[in-house]
């Protein structure tokens, strides 16, 4: 009886929704075409990390072949890019990653998803407003730094500020009022200041190549340093790569961050006037404008002026000043402004959106998931999000909890190609209201009860064989094939976490070395099975190439990420996790709407299936009762 109970808990902590792709009716407004996307994606990505990052990286880590880091990055972002366009063909809703796992591994995966997507939009508002303010504060003299220290200074080191942000508060509360009234208004703004941010960046490469010399992607240490005082260590070997390919992965690591943003395009599939098209093509374009931006900036950066010579807060303004173009300086500081206000409504535009996916669901508290008749938008979403972003940039210093971003972010990233991986091996799911008019069918579950008894898993045309594993008779996906990726998926995600945490931690000790190899081989193998198994045949407008490779290499990417963020950033992920499971298994678990779906199946209807099976004189044993109503509720209640 206890193993029963426990067995229908995890079965309520597993189950899946059922979405039926093939509705185009939408409670949300669908004004947004391709190109609103693809100024959303370049909006959010870049940012004004553009304006800091390549200083910071080429000095510190990779010199000019900072170029070479951000390639690295780019690719590293296009695999998890690719998992998020094939899953914005096939599930066009509004959720993104949220809704991604909750269709293929789970619901509470999926609110574990949810959560996170939360923290790292609001965070990522709250730390833009922040450098918003701050930036327009140093363009007038930090005037607002000076009167907020004067007259609102907080004395609590460590835990808030130094002073209330008023200026940011003031930010965040005029964009929530833009997106609340309505998501083609918002659009139109984050169009404008993307252009601008565009064409100032545009204007920074061609000065660059113009004023710049490739004789600073060839310094000689020796040299420099006979002609000026800087320290040696401070320019490494010289040349291209003058911090070795060591020094470009690093830089890699930190430049993938650049390109965090474009997931989203992702959150808006009911927005969007043809999703199927516009979401895949939207997230690759975005995804290639950004590379193409940071290549650029980084390239003309770094020939206008020597990597060591470059400042780590604000490059562009030093290096314009080096080649004698000071009124250059004007222009980098529009363009940063506009960066930061199309990566502030990125932030801001997603949140609300999750919230709503997941008040729908029933996960999250539900007034959250009206929509306001006359715009069209979650109204109450998006004022709980303002409100929320609000408090946190008015009071906190959000140094200590940008990382958490990071995690968040990489965790979506990590969960949206294992679903990737999962579903595109897995047999066409029926759309939802085959569940319930089409209950006669499960009579032919007597047939597969006896199967059962001797050696055939239930729902499975297959016999199973170690032969079947690389050589599967089925030429379509079945029931076996796909469990058989299950396991595999799930295996390689365990394997891989253990990978990465003895990378970072193991050191280089031979049983490190050794048992990295093995975890390697054995990654490898379930790889291969895993390519061995039939695929989907279903046509989609995008699908992810070169399966399984590409989402089995993002995941390893993404959790290695993870895996560099330091115990501190953990221990805060930690609590926001303990407050997260508070919510579900205090509220979202028994106002479940998947839950309560399967929960208001009639009775009458499993009597008349029970009865049904006696028919003809054939009596049902209590032991195949059992079995038939157990696997029922899974039919009913799993896609």
């Amino acid at each position: 009886m206890v193993l029963q109970k426990l067995l229908g808990f995890g079965k309520q902590l597993l189950r899946v929704k059922v979405v039926d792709c093939s509705a185009e009716d939408s409670r949300l407004a669908r004004c947004l075409n391709t190109f609103d996307l693809v100024a959303l994606g370049v909006g959010s990505t870049l940012g004004a990390g553009v304006y800091v990052l390549a200083g910071a990286v080429a000095r510190q880590n990779a010199g000019p072949a900072i170029v070479l880091s951000f390639l690295i990055a780019a690719l590293a972002s296009v695999l998890a890019g690719l998992c998020y366009a094939e899953f914005g063909a096939r599930v066009p809703k509004t959720g993104s990653a949220y809704l991604y796992s909750y269709v293929t591994v789970g619901e509470l995966w999926a609110f574990i998803t949810g959560w996170n997507l939360i923290l790292s939009y609001i965070i990522g508002t709250s730390s833009v407003a922040r450098a918003w303010s701050a930036t327009f504060d140093e363009l007038i003299g930090r005037h607002i730094e000076q009167f907020c220290r004067q007259y609102m200074s907080m004395d609590a080191p460590g835990v808030l500020a130094e002073y209330p942000d008023v200026f940011a508060v003031a930010i965040i509360v005029s964009l929530t009022g833009l997106l609340a009234f309505g998501v083609k208004e918002s659009a139109v703004v984050n169009k404008v200041f993307t252009c601008i941010n565009v064409l100032v960046l545009l204007f920074m490469v061609v000065s660059g190549l113009v004023k710049g010399t490739l004789k600073n992607w060839h310094l000689i240490p020796a040299e420099v340093t006979s002609e000026t005082e800087v320290l040696p260590e401070s320019l490494g070997e010289g040349g291209f790569m003058p911090f070795g390919f060591s020094g470009v992965l690093s830089g890699a690591a930190t430049c993938f961050y650049a390109f965090v943003g474009f997931d989203c395009i992702a959150t808006t599939g009911e927005e969007v006037k043809n999703p199927q098209r516009a979401i895949p093509i939207g997230i690759v374009s975005s995804l290639l404008i950004c590379f193409v931006a940071y290549f650029g900036v980084s390239a003309a950066l770094t020939m206008m002026m020597p990597y060591y010579m470059l400042d780590k807060n604000s490059p562009l303004p030093v290096a314009f000043t080096y080649v004698g173009w000071e009124g250059a300086t004007y222009a980098v500081a529009v363009g940063s402004l506009c960066a930061l206000s199309t990566s502030l409504i990125g932030a801001m535009f997603p949140t609300p959106r999750v919230l709503w996916a997941m008040a729908d669901d029933g996960l999250l508290f539900k007034y959250m998931a009206e929509i306001s008749p006359k715009t069209k938008s979650p109204l109450p979403a998006t004022l709980t999000s303002g409100l929320i972003a609000a408090i946190m940039a008015l009071l906190f210093d959000l140094k200590d909890l940008v990382d958490l971003m990071s995690i968040g972010t990489l965790l979506a990233y990590t969960l949206v190609a294992a679903c990737v991986l999962v579903l595109r091996y897995q047999r066409d799911s029926p759309a939802p209201s085959y569940h319930m008019a089409n209950m006669q069918e499960e009579l032919e579950l007597r047939d597969s009860f006896s199967e059962a008894s001797t050696g055939i898993l239930p729902g499975m045309e297959e016999r199973f064989s170690f032969k079947t594993l690389l050589f599967p008779d089925n030429p379509e996906p079945s029931g076996l094939s796909g469990s058989v990726v299950n396991i595999c998926a799930s295996l390689l995600g365990f394997l891989i976490l253990a990978f990465c945490i003895l990378a970072v931690l193991g050191g280089r000790a031979i049983w490190s070395i050794s048992t990295l190899s093995m975890i390697a081989v054995v990654c490898l193998l379930l790889t291969l099975i895993i390519w061995r198994q039939p695929e989907n045949k279903s046509k989609l407008s995008f699908k992810v190439p070169l399966l399984p490779f590409v989402p089995v290499v993002s995941m390893f990417v993404n959790v290695y990420l993870m895996m560099q963020l330091d115990k501190g950033t953990w221990a805060r992920f930690a609590v926001w996790m303990c407050i997260g499971f508070a919510i579900y298994f205090g509220y979202g678990i028994w106002h479940s709407s998947e839950g309560a779906l399967v929960h208001s199946i009639p009775d009458e209807e499993s009597d008349t299936c029970k009865s049904t099976c006696t028919r003809d004189g054939d009596s049902t044993s209590p032991e195949k009762e059992a079995f038939l109503s157990e696997h029922l509720h899974d039919r009913i209640s799993d896609p």
